[in-house]
């Protein structure tokens, strides 16, 4: 009986071993869905059936699954499947079959797709196996041999960037593309060679690229062999161009700015992708061949301006036929961008301080709106559309004056243009009376424990002794406000500075440098604290900032969100009841006589029929108190009392005379704004 029952329990765990050891399709399956997931071809081959492989060759599987991905640039394969709960039982005769779902995101968004996959029982030597049955529909439903996939991008057309007026500042325009036609060239060698050399002075090419181009493998006597571009208002070029033999235009569509250098910072420009910023960006669809805002507006508002690619995956018969439609997108163009930005006005002030290293901002004081930003030197945008060589592109970014660089962004020491600050604080915490008179009996001014180091009046301050706010803001004296802030003191003149938009990042659709009042978070000595009162020290600001400091002045109280986007809404608040009303207007009477006075810093040369209000400054840049005389940077803030529509601030660099070099350029440009 002992014996019996052994038996029986032999031949049941034999035959329990025997089933789990006999091959499943299922377990074939998962294993083929597992290495599609993972995209490893080879070892999806080797699930295939016999039959399957005489199909196909590892080589030719392989480059169907490549190349299929490859053209709609396939993402983010998903594969998923549900098998029987209750184990199944097989005849080697069946095909069984399992139902899959794939999904992938391509360049036409998202494709999904439902198929099943068969099985058959494959016998072997060492083996038996279950193995996929395979035919191209398991690639895309539908698909047959001889059968491809295709795909076809469709670009957006880019958003324009217009001023407040509808005037373009980047355009979708036209260019003109300039080549030669061999067959059309002179036939003597000579003539061909003056032409040449003519062209390549015109386009800024050299010889040896043109005939670089001319011999190129593809190149017949009548191609039209491409050499560079020129603008579509270009006369003078287009003009000299006519005169030579063998020359034809091409018109093409590209982006185009019609301020050219007066705006180039402030718009920027737009190119080919860069291999680094393809790598930054390659998960937001972009390729390649893609264009993308370089600097400026066009790369701040790169994601407005761009739109959104279109495309449609298709399968393609042999005779190239569209047989199935597997996705398709619309293509969406990109947002048009309308300014606050004047162009006449961003012209005006650009074309005062051409000539000079600075920056500049217009704004309207009573709304925030922004009007003009200008750096200067400057560079043509048009052409890094239009073709910009290596030696062209070398010699910009080497340029000792830096064109490419773009200082309205940049802090600079404000120099006297910050004493109407410091006076504003000083009134707002009761350190002083603007009415009392303050002794300054000499030139310069010191305290025990400064070393030796002393704050020096400017020479139009020395004929008053006896001195009041509105003196020493019509004369800007600096003694007055080295001592008015150490009034102040160091702890409350930090914490006031704040409300002026201080050691914050400011609420601009352009990015700009935050302000500083110090490099550290304390004042470490008297004489820094005291260098502060008047902007120097470790003050730095920038010229939008600085104009946007002076709008409490205008409107009561109210610092004023800078505005660009011309439906962002004008007359936001950055930060409210920075001053008093009252403060505002003894600050506001006191710079009109800066401007309106005869002993005032900003009088000269004088305006007709326009009342300005205003504050002047010469910023000296020093690398160590011990340096007597530094670079000088010149400094206006000024604004028109009548209206009180137009603020405009400006800085140049190392100038002489400091302010007086840029005072009659400030106001040129509001003498031209009234015609």
């Amino acid at each position: 009986m002992k014996l019996l029952k052994a038996l029986v329990l032999f031949l049941a765990i034999f035959t329990l071993v025997s089933c789990s050891q006999k091959p499943k399709p299922e377990d074939t399956f998962q294993a083929y869905m597992k290495a599609w997931e993972n995209q490893d071809y080879e070892q999806m081959y080797s699930l295939l059936s016999d039959g399957s492989k005489e199909a196909v060759s590892l080589e030719d599987f392989k480059e169907k699954y490549k190349a299929s991905y490859e053209e709609i640039n396939m993402d983010e394969l998903g594969i998923s499947y549900e098998l029987p709960e209750e184990e199944q039982e097989y005849d080697k005769e069946e095909t069984p079959t399992f139902d899959y779902k794939a999904e992938m995101n391509s360049i036409a968004g998202k494709i999904e797709f439902s198929h099943k996959a068969a099985l058959v029982y494959q016998e072997g030597e060492e083996e038996d196996k279950w193995l996929v049955d395979w035919n191209p529909s398991m690639i895309f439903p539908g698909m047959e041999e001889g059968d491809r996939v295709q795909a076809t991008t469709l670009i957006p057309e880019r958003g324009e960037i217009f001023d407040q007026d509808g005037k373009g500042l980047a355009i979708n325009g036209v260019i003109q593309e300039v080549g030669l036609v061999p067959e059309w060239m002179a036939e003597a060698e000579e003539d061909q060679e003056k032409t040449k050399e003519k062209l390549a002075k015109i386009l800024d090419i050299s010889v040896a690229t043109i005939n670089q181009k001319l011999d190129q493998e593809w190149v017949k006597p009548d191609s039209f062999v491409p050499l560079a571009s020129v603008a579509d208002n270009d006369e003078e070029k287009i003009a000299a161009i006519k005169e030579l033999q063998g020359y034809k235009f091409n018109e093409k569509s590209a982006r185009v700015y019609p301020l050219g250098k007066a705006a180039a910072h402030l718009t920027g420009f737009y190119g080919d992708i860069s291999a680094d910023e393809l790598e930054e960006k390659k998960d937001e669809g972009y390729t390649a061949t893609s264009q993308i805002g370089k600097a400026g507006l066009e790369s701040v508002l790169e994601e407005q301006l761009r739109g959104t690619n279109g495309g449609k995956v298709y399968i393609e018969d042999a005779e190239g036929n569209e047989k199935e439609v597997l996705a398709d997108k619309e293509v969406v163009d990109g947002e048009d961008v309308n300014l606050t930005i004047r162009s006449d006005l961003q012209k005006t002030v650009y074309n005062q301080l051409k000539g000079d290293s600075g920056s500049s901002a217009a704004i309207n004081p009573s709304t925030g709106e922004v009007y003009a930003l200008v750096s200067s030197p400057s560079y043509d945008p048009n052409r890094f559309v239009l073709g910009i060589s290596t030696e062209r592109l070398t010699e910009l970014q080497e340029n000792p004056d830096r064109p490419m660089i773009n200082k309205f962004t940049k802090t600079y020491a404000p120099g006297s243009t910050f004493k109407p600050i410091t006076a504003a604080i000083g009134l707002k915490t009761e350190s002083f009376n603007p009415a009392e008179e303050m002794s300054i009996p000499n030139k310069t001014y010191t305290q025990d424990g400064w070393g030796g180091y002393s704050v020096t009046r400017v020479d139009g301050a020395t004929v008053d002794k006896q001195v009041t706010l509105r003196d020493a803001l019509v004369r800007s004296d600096n003694i007055y406000f080295a001592r008015a802030i150490l009034e102040i003191g160091g702890e409350a003149f930090l914490q006031e500075t704040k409300e002026f938009g201080f050691g914050e990042d400011i609420p601009f659709t352009y990015p700009v440098h935050s302000s500083q009042i110090l490099n550290e978070d304390t004042f470490d000595s008297e004489v820094l604290l005291a260098d502060t009162g008047y902007g120097q020290g470790q003050v730095e600001m920038s010229t939008l900032h600085l104009a946007m400091t002076y709008t409490p002045f205008v409107t009561n109280g109210t610092l004023l969100k800078p505005t660009i986007m011309k439906d962002e809404g004008a007359g936001q608040a950055w930060h409210e009841n920075v001053i008093s009303q009252e403060t505002a207007s003894t600050i506001r009477e006191d710079l009109k006589a800066v401007v309106e006075t005869p002993e005032g810093t900003g009088y000269e040369p004088q305006l007709s029929g326009i009342n300005l209000a205003g504050k002047t400054g010469t910023a000296e840049l020093k690398q160590s108190l011990e340096v007597k005389n530094g670079q000088e940077n010149g400094w206006f803030v000024a604004w028109n009392t009548e209206t009180n529509d137009l603020l405009l601030s400006m800085m140049i660099e190392d100038v002489e005379g400091g302010s007086h070099y840029v005072v009659p350029k400030v106001k040129k440009v509001f003498e031209q704004n009234m015609e």
